[in-house]
């Protein structure tokens, strides 16, 4: 079931100059900044209460991001919604038709596992599946 939203990604061209636009906005620097080498992408992370805003750009030309920047531009890329078992919500989402663009979850930002829902079967809202990651000691 989904619990909350975790964030709103926003699809951005230099990630610097939306980090000081954002850090302006918010009165705040930012929270976290991370490298994601397998999804080719860089983010920056702005916690506003529960939920964040994640700016999102490309490490290289072949980036999904970097094809979203291309057709659409800058703005709201996805929606991310918090889940205490990913692949359980996957199967219940799954069996009530949604498109999967993830069948397994994969690793994301924050130490996170996600997942995505094609935007053919969300209203042409791409949707993020997310789950922290336990921390074993």
């Amino acid at each position: 079931m989904l619990k909350s939203i975790a964030h709103i990604g926003v699809a951005v061209k230099d990630l610097d100059a939306s980090t000081e636009l954002f850090q302006k906005l918010l009165g705040k620097p930012p929270d976290h900044l991370e490298e994601i080498a397998d999804q080719k992408v860089s983010t920056v992370m702005f916690r506003i209460g529960e939920t964040a805003i994640e700016l999102t750009a490309a490490t290289d030309r072949d980036s999904p991001i970097a094809r979203f920047l291309e057709k659409r531009g800058e703005g709201v890329h996805h929606i991310s919604f918090l889940v205490d078992n990913i692949e359980q919500e996957l199967s219940r989402l799954q069996q009530q038709g949604f498109q999967l663009i993830d069948e397994r979850p994969r690793s994301g930002a924050e130490n996170y596992l996600v997942a995505f829902l094609h935007p053919k079967s969300t209203n042409g809202v791409l949707i993020e599946i997310s789950q922290k990651r336990t921390v074993t000691s």
